[in-house]
C-alpha cells in the first residue's frame, strides 16, 4: 500500500514532494503572503508496521534553522496524547523521522495542534462559568472572532493573550491551563485573584493564521506583534481590536504567551528598552520573575534573549508598546518547542500538560504580588496614550 500523507485539515501544512516506497520528501509550506515557515502538521496512513523515513527538506531556509538541532517531532494516535518521534534527526537542511508506527494512522506536527475546534470548546465552556463574561472583540481578516472572556471584580486590570504567532500552538494549551484554574472556585488563590483583579483574556489572538497552518502570520501576511504601534482595519484588525479594548480598560498587568525555536528553556522578556521606563516598572517585573522560578521548577531566568538598550527597544511589539502607553508591567513569555533542559522527558518533551502546569504557575506567582502591584497601581501616573 502507497504511504497517504495529507495536511488539508485544521491547522494543517506540509507538502509532498516525492515518494517512494516507505520514504517521502515533505516541504513546508510558506505562510500565505509571507516567507515565514516552519510549522507542520500532517497525517500519515497506511504504515502500520513498516519502518517509515520521512524527510522534510526545506528546513535549512525556515524562518529559525537554530530550533532544527535537539528537536524531535511530535506524534499521536489519538490526537489527545502527543510523543516524541525518537528516530528524529536532523542534518545539512534536511529534517529526518524514522519511525514504524503500530497503528494504520498517525498525526505528525511541529508541537502538539491546539485546533480551532477545541479553542471553541474552550470558550463556550469556560463562558458558561458562573462569573464569567464572554465577548468578541471583532472580526478577523477571515471573519472569525476575537474570543475574549472576562472574570474578576477587582480594580487591578489584567489582560491575557496569546497565539499572536498560531504556530506557537503550547501559548493556548497555556491558555487552557490558566482558565481551568481560575475558574475553578474552590481555588483559594484563584478566588483571591478574581476578587482584586479584572482579568481579559484572548486565548487566541490569531484565529485565521491558525486554521490556515501558518507559523507566525494572519491572513495576510503579517506578523501581528510587530503591529501594535500602528495597527490597521486591513492588515492587522486583531490587533487594533485587542488595543482599543486596552485603551477602554487600562493595564496594569499583561502577558503575551508564545513560544520559542530554539532555546530548550522557559524564560520572560520584558520592556527594558522602553523610553519612559521606571524603576517601579523594572522592580515589578523582577519581583515576578522571581517569585515564578520558586514556583515552577520549570521555568529558569538564566537563558533568554538579549537585553536592549535603554531607549531601544521595538515598539512595534505588544510588551513594549504596553508597558510605554499604559505605565504597566508587562512581559513575554516564551515556552520551548523542543524540550525544558533543566528538566527533561524523554518521551514527551515539552508538551500540552506542562504548558498548562505553568499556565498555573503563572497565576500562582501572579498572586504572589499582588500587594505589590496594588501599591504600584495607587502610585502610578497615568501616561499618555503613545499614538499610531
Amino acid at each position: 500500500m502507497t504511504l497517504i500523507i495529507s495536511s488539508a485539515f485544521d491547522a494543517g501544512n506540509i507538502r509532498v514532494v516525492s515518494q517512494d516506497g516507505d520514504s517521502a520528501d515533505l516541504e513546508i509550506v510558506k505562510d500565505h503572503m509571507s516567507d515565514f515557515y516552519q510549522w507542520f502538521h500532517f497525517r500519515l496512513a497506511g504504515a502500520k508496521d513498516r519502518e517509515v523515513t520521512l524527510r522534510i527538506t526545506n528546513c535549512g531556509g525556515s524562518a529559525y534553522p537554530d530550533g532544527w538541532p535537539g528537536y524531535r517531532a511530535c506524534a499521536s494516535t489519538d490526537r489527545d496524547e502527543w510523543y516524541r518521534i525518537e528516530g528524529t534527526s536532523y542534518a545539512d537542511g534536511v529534517l529526518t523521522m524514522r519511525l514504524t508506527p503500530d497503528t494504520d494512522v498517525l498525526w505528525i506536527a511541529y508541537f502538539a495542534p491546539y485546533s480551532m475546534d477545541r479553542h471553541h470548546d474552550l470558550v463556550t465552556s469556560v463562558a458558561s462559568l458562573p462569573g464569567v463574561t464572554y465577548r468578541s472583540l471583532g472580526k478577523s481578516l477571515d471573519g472569525q472572532d476575537i474570543d475574549c472572556l472576562e472574570m474578576g471584580e477587582g480594580p487591578l486590570n489584567v489582560w491575557l493573550y496569546a497565539r499572536q504567532h498560531p504556530g506557537e500552538s503550547m501559548a493556548e494549551w497555556w491558555m487552557e491551563g490558566a482558565l481551568e484554574k481560575l475558574t475553578d472556585l474552590d481555588d483559594p488563590v484563584s478566588r483571591v485573584l478574581r476578587d482584586r483583579c479584572t482579568f481579559r483574556i484572548v486565548p487566541n489572538m490569531n484565529p485565521d493564521g491558525s486554521r490556515r497552518g501558518h507559523l507566525r502570520t494572519n491572513a495576510v501576511g503579517v506578523n501581528l506583534n510587530r503591529e501594535w504601534h500602528a495597527p490597521t482595519a486591513d492588515k492587522s484588525p486583531e490587533v487594533l481590536f485587542v488595543r482599543n479594548a486596552m485603551d477602554e480598560t487600562g493595564v496594569d498587568f499583561a502577558m503575551d504567551v508564545h513560544g520559542d525555536e530554539a532555546i530548550p528553556a522557559n524564560f520572560l522578556a520584558g520592556f527594558e528598552g522602553i523610553p519612559s521606563l521606571t524603576d517601579r516598572q523594572s522592580a515589578l517585573f523582577k519581583t515576578f520573575s522571581d517569585k515564578l522560578e520558586l514556583l515552577s521548577p520549570d521555568f529558569q531566568t538564566r537563558q533568554g534573549y538579549e537585553i536592549p538598550k535603554p531607549g531601544q527597544a521595538n515598539m512595534s511589539m505588544s510588551t513594549t508598546q504596553l508597558a510605554e502607553r499604559y505605565g504597566c508591567v508587562s512581559m513575554t513569555l516564551e515556552m520551548p518547542f523542543k524540550d525544558n533542559d533543566d528538566l527533561p522527558d524523554p518521551v514527551y518533551g515539552w508538551s500540552p500538560e506542562r504548558s498548562m502546569h505553568l499556565g498555573r504557575a503563572c497565576l500562582d506567582a501572579l498572586h504572589a504580588i499582588l500587594p505589590d502591584l496594588e501599591s504600584a497601581g495607587k502610585n502610578k501616573a497615568q501616561p499618555a496614550k503613545v499614538d499610531a
